[in-house]
């Protein structure tokens, strides 16, 4: 048995009538296919949008989200707007292993945008890090000087 899903909306802006129409079908389980149909008329009858496109149910959010960011973006109605990709790690949890390779690459003396590259994390990232390994990013090369209360007695009198 085959079951057609449907929903349909309509908008009028201004003169211009807007129609979306979203059809699932399902061939006895879940729904594999998703087809949207776009439309858009002036009073006169001329198209001002129309289009189709046929997705896999899998692939719905993220084309929604891809069609979502690109029209707003060059409609000039904001979006996130990067003006370079994602580094590759950014976002994602520190491992020991990366943060004492971090600890030891700082206090060899590379710069934040070489370990931001190496890292595949933003510069802002690095920084943020730094404090967490015991590294002063403020002072490249350097460990974070110990606070005068964790200070013992034989390190304070010398």
């Amino acid at each position: 048995m085959t079951i057609i899903q449907e929903h349909r909306t309509e908008v009028r802006s201004g003169d211009i009538q807007y129609q979306v129409a979203v059809i699932t079908r399902t061939e006895g389980g879940e729904p594999d296919r998703v087809t949207v149909t776009i439309g858009g008329e002036r009073p006169d009858g001329e198209p001002v949008a129309e289009g189709r496109l046929d997705l896999d149910v899998a692939s719905v959010a993220t084309v929604a989200e891809l069609l979502g960011t690109s029209l707003r973006t060059f409609a000039g109605a904001g979006g996130r707007r990067r003006s370079r990709s994602r580094p590759a790690r950014q976002g994602q949890p520190w491992s020991d292993e990366m943060d004492a390779e971090l600890e030891a690459r700082w206090l060899d003396g590379e710069s934040v945008a070489d370990l931001a590259r190496h890292f595949a994390r933003t510069p802002g990232g690095i920084r943020a890090r730094l404090p967490r390994v015991g590294c002063d990013p403020e002072h490249p090369g350097n460990h974070l000087p110990t606070p005068p209360s964790l200070r013992d007695e034989e390190e304070g009198a010398a």
